[in-house]
C-alpha cells in the first residue's frame, strides 16, 4: 500500500476510535477518507475529528440539507522525482 494509503488508513482508524466509521478509497493521485458526521457530535469529538483529518494534505466539510454532513480528507500520493515526471514528451 502506498504511503498515502497508510496515512489515510491511520486517519480512518483515529476517526473510528471516536465512533465515526470512515471510508477509505484509493485514487490515481490520492487516497481519500470520508465519514458521515452526526448532528449530535460533541465539541470535544469535533476537535478530535479535526485533529485527525488535519494530518491530511487537504480536508473539509460538505454539509447539505439532503445528505447531512460529510467530513473528508485527501492524502496526495508522492510525485516521482525521476523518470517520466513530465510525461512521455519530457523524458530524458
Amino acid at each position: 500500500m502506498p504511503a498515502s494509503g497508510v496515512l489515510a488508513a491511520a486517519i480512518a482508524a483515529r476517526l473510528a476510535d471516536l465512533g465515526l466509521p470512515a471510508r477509505v478509497e484509493e485514487h490515481d493521485r490520492f487516497a481519500s477518507v470520508e465519514v458521515e458526521v452526526p448532528e449530535s457530535l460533541s465539541a470535544d469529538l469535533w476537535r478530535e475529528a479535526l485533529e485527525a483529518v488535519a494530518e491530511a494534505d487537504r480536508f473539509g466539510l460538505l454539509a447539505t440539507s439532503m445528505n447531512g454532513r460529510t467530513l473528508w480528507a485527501v492524502v496526495n500520493k508522492a510525485v516521482p522525482t525521476t523518470g517520466d515526471v513530465g510525461g512521455p514528451s519530457n523524458q530524458r
